[in-house]
């Protein structure tokens, strides 16, 4: 049974790679906000790079307290969502608008889970958190409730863990290796935000192996609130 839906998982997961993405420090703002600085603008590249622990090869990091690190080494976002996010805004975004390593088709919010490893090039990674909307992205578009948005939406993206470094690049698609919870990257949206009062889900949520450090914090400060 186990091997069959390891099977189904394989046939159906496969993440093909649209563009892969860096950025470099810059100074961003909104129509009337304070400037600041942030690496969200992302732009396609199409180079072999090398993927650390950390980061891709030449991709910065402004803000190391909330963005970064080993539980969030690679952010990446579904092409899919764009059509919706046109409508919705009346703009276009390009890979890379919502500050994302790899733009994908194929991994969506609601067909993949927490732990989830997949084969990308030389390297091996794994689900580890969504991505959280911040007030960078609003900037980024001049947008200001853009963050909101997202969170109505569910389209949130979704970070890596790197367990193998390794050369990785466009051409290399993201292929499903193994699954480990049941628990999708949508289910971790709905209890942060719509649900954040569902003691019993968050309980799970903040025993889930392979749930990033700082998401399982978040998790445990909710529930100090609601005892």
């Amino acid at each position: 049974m186990e091997q069959n839906v390891r099977k189904r998982c394989r046939d159906l997961l496969k993440g093909t790679v649209h563009s892969l993405n860096r950025g470099t420090t810059q100074v961003i703002a909104g129509s009337g906000e304070k400037a600041v600085e942030s690496a969200i603008v992302k732009k396609p590249v199409e180079d072999t790079v090398y993927l650390s622990r950390e980061t891709l090869e030449g991709d910065e990091v402004a803000d190391t307290v909330h963005h970064g690190g080993p539980d969030k080494a690679v952010c990446v976002y579904a092409k899919e969502h764009f059509p919706y996010w046109k409508e919705k805004t009346g703009k276009n975004f390009e890979p890379g608008s919502f500050g994302e390593n790899i733009t994908v088709t194929g991994l969506l919010e609601d067909n993949v889970c927490i732990g989830d490893t997949f084969e990308w090039g030389e390297a091996v990674v794994q689900v580890s958190q969504p991505r959280h909307p911040c007030y960078k992205l609003a900037k980024r578009h001049d947008i200001k409730q853009l963050p909101l948005f997202v969170q109505e939406s569910g389209y949130s993206g979704f970070y890596l863990r790197v367990l193998k470094e390794g050369q990785v690049s466009k051409s290399d698609p993201l292929v499903f290796k193994e699954r480990v919870t049941d628990t999708s990257i949508t289910a971790v949206n709905r209890l942060n935000f719509q649900e954040a009062d569902n003691k019993k889900g968050l309980q799970a949520l903040a025993k889930l192996p392979h749930l990033a450090e700082s998401w399982r914090e978040n998790v445990e400060r909710k529930l100090e609130k609601l005892n």
